[in-house]
């Protein structure tokens, strides 16, 4: 059980570091993010349910990760680091694909974090909308209203970056 846990979880990380950039805007965060993430799944292995899905699960600790350092930066006062400075995310492209990943990343940095995260888990990582309202904890119906919502800011914002 273990080595296939420890396997499967590997398989992840890329899927995981996007998650986490997407949420952190900031490559250095999103690592951390991620490492943390990876930590505590290791960590509370024996949560985990075989035959249940990894993926989510662990995005469902990532994002819980990702709300309590939000909450603790705010409460300290401290901001993030400047949206411009962009992350880019996937393999490497030509240039002019580098420039519009940059104009995504930074369009989706724009986006309210409801919004971008369930851009990133529908659009992005292909969830289901029932699997990523699940990852949320949110209804199905909440999640498809901030989908749309997000989806049609990202297309105002691409128009306008054209």
């Amino acid at each position: 059980m273990s080595e296939g846990f420890d396997s499967a979880l590997l398989a992840l990380l890329p899927r995981l570091r996007r998650f986490a950039a997407g949420l952190a805007r900031n490559r250095a965060e999103a690592d951390d993010l991620c490492q943390i993430t990876v930590e505590r799944a290791l960590r509370n292995r024996d949560q985990w349910q075989a035959g249940t899905r990894l993926d989510s699960w662990t995005y469902r600790i990532m994002r819980n990760i990702w709300i309590d350092e939000t909450r603790t930066v705010a409460r300290h006062g401290k901001t993030f680091v400047d949206e411009a400075e962009g992350l880019n995310v996937g393999e490497s492209g030509g240039q002019e694909t580098a420039l519009l990943r940059q104009d995504i990343d930074r369009a989706l940095a724009r986006l309210p974090q409801e919004q971008r995260e369930a851009v990133i888990l529908v659009l992005v990582e292909g969830y289901a909308y029932k699997e990523a309202a699940e990852i949320i904890g949110c209804p199905v119906g909440t999640l498809t209203s901030r989908l749309v919502r997000g989806r049609d800011a990202l297309m105002a914002m691409m128009g306008e970056m054209t």
